[in-house]
């Protein structure tokens, strides 16, 4: 088919969608607050959790990896069996965290993988989940250094 004066030329690679209204592309520029994503925002919520432990574990981090995944892979025998090791942080058999203490996937430092969805769904607003997520940080790294959760975030003086 060629082109005629009728019908305009096409260019490779630019198509509209099939409904006619043009090019499809993000909804605000990345740096406006709407672009980001609940992921986006519990991945800072995590770098925060650490960065208030920075001052007074700076060592101890400096060795420790961080990693978010969205869901745990979970694997049972049955329903109702569930059988977690001590490296996992769990709520009622869901599992919240998950320490590799050798390393995973290359990483031959200590990992702490936190779970987004299952924290999400357990706060009620985003402060909750900031103090949820902190305290799993926490906890972890508590039993990552064989310490109370006390000596790695002391609590504020009265």
């Amino acid at each position: 088919m060629g082109t005629d004066s009728q019908s305009p030329a096409r260019r490779p690679g630019r198509r509209r969608d099939r409904h006619g209204r043009g090019l499809r592309g993000m909804l605000a520029p990345r740096p406006v607050p709407i672009a980001h994503t609940r992921g986006d925002a519990f991945d800072a919520m995590v770098l925060h959790a650490v960065d208030h432990l920075q001052p007074h574990l700076a060592e101890q981090l400096a060795g420790v990896e961080f990693a978010v995944e969205d869901v745990p892979e979970v694997s049972h025998s049955g329903p109702g069996d569930f059988d977690f090791d001590d490296d996992i942080l769990d709520d009622n058999a869901v599992p919240l965290s998950r320490l590799y203490r050798n390393g995973v996937a290359g990483i031959a430092t200590p990992v702490i993988v936190v779970y987004r969805r299952p924290l999400e769904s357990r706060a009620a607003q985003s402060e909750d989940l900031a103090d949820l997520v902190h305290d799993v940080v926490v906890e972890q790294l508590a039993r990552l250094l064989g310490r109370s959760t006390d000596e790695i975030d002391p609590p504020l003086p009265d």
